[in-house]
């Protein structure tokens, strides 16, 4: 692609593995039913819907989980920081210590991500991405800084970056690699989540996911807000993708905008992650407006 093309809009979803509060979910097939009338609705606009597959492992409390139970990780360490979600109406968010899975245990969740992906086809998407960035369980496992097993998903870089390729082969064992595709951060250090050596920590999963499911895709997210600078970055062969989170998320006619290469909106980053079914998410307004 060169420039901006508004016939490429892909959206995506998040979907949560394991309950947290007012996020959706796919695990279901109450879930699959749920989503269907969505999903079809992105399709009759011409867009394109993958679902992001995402655990927060011990980024949660465990008044989230079932029965009270402790969030799960790869790892017992506790994250120190808390979060305040939810806008004006939040509240503060003091993580609970983590669970730290058994081997077998480990196997379980692979499995709960194969399962969901199942359900997002069958709901209709048109692929899923699995999260493994941002501090939440996949990362947990790859980065060095929180990983402190002693057993095969551990002791290298190697063992720790297991868990998410067997999360990779078994998603695209399923419905096919060429509905696969993978978030990964290397570089940040979200939710105490950080890496010695993020470069080879990034090199070394390209590799084996250019065999698993990588078929040339290449997107990038993350401070981009700038329509020119996005087309930069395609044009000069860095990307062949680029992703916009925030702009959208203010912008809800963002591509028209683009075309025409009228002002933004700006955000309001106070109300991002909140359940207000309004403020914050449908309250932006259209160009026409």
């Amino acid at each position: 692609m060169r420039g901006f093309n508004s016939e490429m809009i892909v959206f995506e979803c998040q979907i949560k593995i394991k309950r947290i509060p007012n996020t959706p979910g796919i695990w279901k097939k109450e879930h699959v039913e749920a989503w269907k009338p969505i999903v079809d609705g992105v399709h009759n606009n011409g867009g394109i819907f993958f679902c992001q597959l995402w655990h927060s492992g011990r980024v949660s409390k465990s008044s989230y989980q079932p029965d009270g139970r402790s969030p799960i990780s790869g790892t017992d360490k506790p994250i120190y920081a808390q979060l305040f979600i939810g806008g004006s109406g939040g509240e503060d968010v003091h993580y609970s210590p983590p669970q730290k899975l058994t081997t077998d245990e480990i196997s379980q969740v692979a499995n709960d991500f194969q399962i969901t992906a199942r359900n997002a086809i069958e709901a209709g998407f048109d692929g899923v991405e699995i999260h493994g960035a941002n501090g939440y369980l996949i990362d947990q496992f790859m980065k060095n800084q929180v990983n402190d097993r002693m057993d095969r998903y551990n002791d290298n870089l190697e063992n720790r970056c297991r868990f998410p390729l067997e999360i990779v082969e078994a998603i695209s064992n399923e419905i096919g690699s060429e509905r696969v595709g993978m978030r990964l951060s290397p570089f940040a250090d979200y939710n105490e989540s950080g890496d010695s050596d993020p470069h080879s920590l990034g090199i070394f999963m390209a590799e084996p996911l250019s065999q698993l499911a990588f078929v040339g895709t290449f997107i990038v997210d993350g401070g981009y807000y700038d329509r020119d600078e996005a087309n930069r970055a395609v044009e000069n062969g860095n990307v062949d993708l680029v992703a916009f989170g925030r702009a959208f998320l203010a912008n809800p006619d963002l591509p028209r905008r683009f075309m025409l290469k009228a002002q933004l909106n700006k955000y309001d980053r106070s109300t991002f992650y909140t359940d207000d079914p309004i403020v914050g998410y449908t309250d932006y307004p259209f160009l026409d407006d």
